[in-house]
């Protein structure tokens, strides 16, 4: 019982360093994690779910316009003393592989890991939260196509991920990540100590952290926890933003075993 109360993840980090420039020009005074979507901004839509779930601490990693987003959660959430953010200075030069360098000592217990321009939906949490626990579970959707853009994923017939990477072909891709992973207590090390031997080489300074999740993986510590018929987006261009605010505009009601069969997204044969 103590060890499952040790490894449930009661912290989060969000990485949320980046300016988006792909949303420009919307993003040139403003970091993507503070636009809004149905009234609220980015990461405030994070955090809020975050916290009816029970997440307790939430570390934010922010960069581009710091002073904004550091203004927005003493504004939002003055009472929540265990929302901290951490700096990340390469922002304009490295990718969120440093991102995670910067929050590595915060990955010494069970933890969630969430990219900065990720929306979740009501009902997409539990599910995670009480999946039978393994090292590494990162969440993944199904499509019938996927685009350049995808961070796709390779699984194996238990569900076990096998690669991720945006240049799987077409054959080898069966879902995409959705920039959500748990860590347990276990997996967080494998993976802080990866992070730590990564950047010791500056190539890898514009690096993505999922290509160190692709190597675990490789070492059987990745599973998969299937998010299909659940709400999320994921905002790089305008039109995400656009199919975000549509998405979220509304509360969301039923529980994602409610919604019709032509709601639910593919899943692979």
């Amino acid at each position: 019982m103590t060890e499952l109360v040790d490894d449930f993840p009661a912290r989060a980090i969000i990485l949320s360093a980046g300016q988006g420039r792909r949303l420009l020009p919307l993003t040139e005074n403003t970091p993507k994690c503070l636009l809004p979507v149905a009234g609220k901004p980015v990461i405030a839509w994070q955090i809020d779910a975050l916290l009816a779930n029970g997440i307790k601490e939430i570390v934010i990693v922010s960069g581009f316009q710091i002073g904004k987003v550091e203004a927005l959660i003493a504004k939002r959430y003055h009472d929540y003393s265990n929302i901290r953010i951490l700096f990340n200075p390469f922002y304009e030069v490295a990718d969120n592989l440093a991102s995670c360098w910067i929050a590595r000592d915060e990955m010494r217990a069970g933890f969630l890991l969430l990219n900065g321009d990720t929306l979740l939906g009501d009902h997409l949490l539990p599910g995670l939260l009480h999946e039978q626990e393994a090292p590494i579970t990162l969440c993944v959707d199904f499509k019938t196509e996927f685009d350049d853009d995808d961070m796709k994923v390779q699984l194996d017939a238990q569900g076990r991920v096998k690669q991720v990477s945006k240049k799987l072909s077409a054959g080898e891709t069966d879902a995409e990540s959705i920039g959500l992973i748990r860590f347990s207590k276990e997996g967080a090390r494998l993976f802080r100590e990866a992070v730590e031997q990564a950047l010791r080489e500056s190539e890898k300074l514009g690096s993505w952290y999922l290509a160190i999740i692709s190597a675990l993986a490789g070492q059987g510590m990745v599973n998969s926890h299937s998010v299909a018929g659940s709400r999320w987006c994921e905002i790089d261009f305008i039109q995400d933003l656009q199919k975000a605010e549509s998405h979220f505009a509304f509360k969301e009601t039923e529980s994602a075993d409610q919604l019709r069969p032509d709601q639910l997204l593919r899943m692979p044969g």
